[in-house]
């Protein structure tokens, strides 16, 4: 599948098209460089499935959890930060992306190691016209659970 982003006044638009594609799949994977949008993207997702929280990056956090309408938890997670994979084994890792609960992943590239098998790696690339193309496809390798 693939979306593009023509600006951000259609990232919602965007956002409903991607969610119409979620399925029973639960764990995804934002690939991008610094600026492409994946934050912005994650919080429109967010936004669109009725999460009424304040949605903000989890850089510092590493892990944002927040509520869906009908009672769910949503996780979102940023990487960036971690320096070594046992951070993510300290911080139970599994309790989150084997919960059945939609995880929202950043900088999945440092955690390759522990991503479950069935993890879905979406790739966001800026264009040359300033857009952005959303390209999702399923993960290779990643772990399953112990």
């Amino acid at each position: 599948m693939e979306i593009k982003i023509q600006d951000i006044e259609h990232i919602r638009e965007a956002a409903q098209k991607f969610i119409n594609q979620i399925g029973d799949r639960r764990v995804f994977a934002f690939y991008g460089k610094m600026g492409a949008g994946k934050t912005t993207f994650v919080k429109a997702i967010c936004e669109e499935l009725g999460v009424e929280d304040v949605i903000t990056s989890p850089t510092f956090a590493i892990i944002n959890e927040y509520t869906q309408p009908d009672g769910e938890p949503l996780y979102h997670f940023d990487f960036y930060r971690i320096k070594k994979l046992e951070e993510v084994y300290d911080m139970g890792y599994e309790d989150y992306f084997y919960s059945g609960a939609l995880c929202f992943i950043e900088w999945p590239e440092l955690i390759e190691d522990v991503l479950p098998e069935d993890a879905v790696r979406v790739n966001i690339e800026e264009q040359p016209d300033g857009s952005r193309l959303v390209i999702e496809r399923e993960c290779r390798g990643g772990k399953s659970r112990r």
